[in-house]
């Protein structure tokens, strides 16, 4: 079994947010598989299918993104989820707007969700894809990544949305040394 996380803040007032870039590439992906977030528990929304004959669960944590970890770790239990299935797609601030990463490991990068996710499942050994929104200098980090994206950046993260669609197609075929060499650009 393989799940996909996207990191983000539930409600409206998070919708469209720089922070919520994970829910916005999983509801992409979902959308793709013409599947639907129709299941809650543990405190966050999923659902289930099965691509290349393997089962998939999509996640988006419904807990604030600083306690993502505490709703991913019931979901690898409950599952009984290798930390290798996992996949988790986030914002990242050092990384420019319009780029992408693939890393196997890693520090959080001061990320308080992926803080939380080494916390609970006690390890930072997780694929992950580190979506850039760039980082404004001139406004408060937090103000910053809750802060709406504009038209002009939502058109370039729609780009980047589309990359992220095809590296999960990839990541249900291929390894994930293979995927990171693929898609990692200099």
């Amino acid at each position: 079994m393989k799940v996909i996380i996207g990191l983000g803040n539930p409600g409206l007032k998070f919708k469209g947010t720089r922070h919520n870039i994970g829910f916005s590439a999983v509801d992409a992906i979902t959308e793709k598989y013409n599947i639907e977030f129709n299941k809650k528990k543990f405190g966050g929304l999923y659902c289930e299918t099965v691509i290349n004959g393997e089962n998939v669960v999509f996640l988006k944590p419904n807990k604030y993104i600083n306690l993502s970890g505490e709703v991913i770790k019931k979901y690898i239990d409950y599952f009984k989820i290798s930390i290798d299935d996992i996949l988790v797609i986030h914002d990242d601030l050092d990384t420019s707007l319009g780029k992408y990463k693939l890393r196997q490991t890693g520090g959080s990068g001061g990320h308080n969700g992926l803080k939380n996710i080494e916390l609970n499942v006690g390890t930072n050994e997780y694929k992950r894809i580190k979506i850039g929104i760039s980082n404004n200098k001139e406004i408060e980090t937090s103000n910053y990544v809750l802060g709406k994206i504009s038209n002009d950046e939502s058109k370039v993260m729609n780009k980047v949305v589309e990359d992220v669609k095809n590296i999960v197609d990839d990541f249900f075929v291929m390894s994930f040394l293979d995927l990171m060499n693929k898609y990692n650009k200099k």
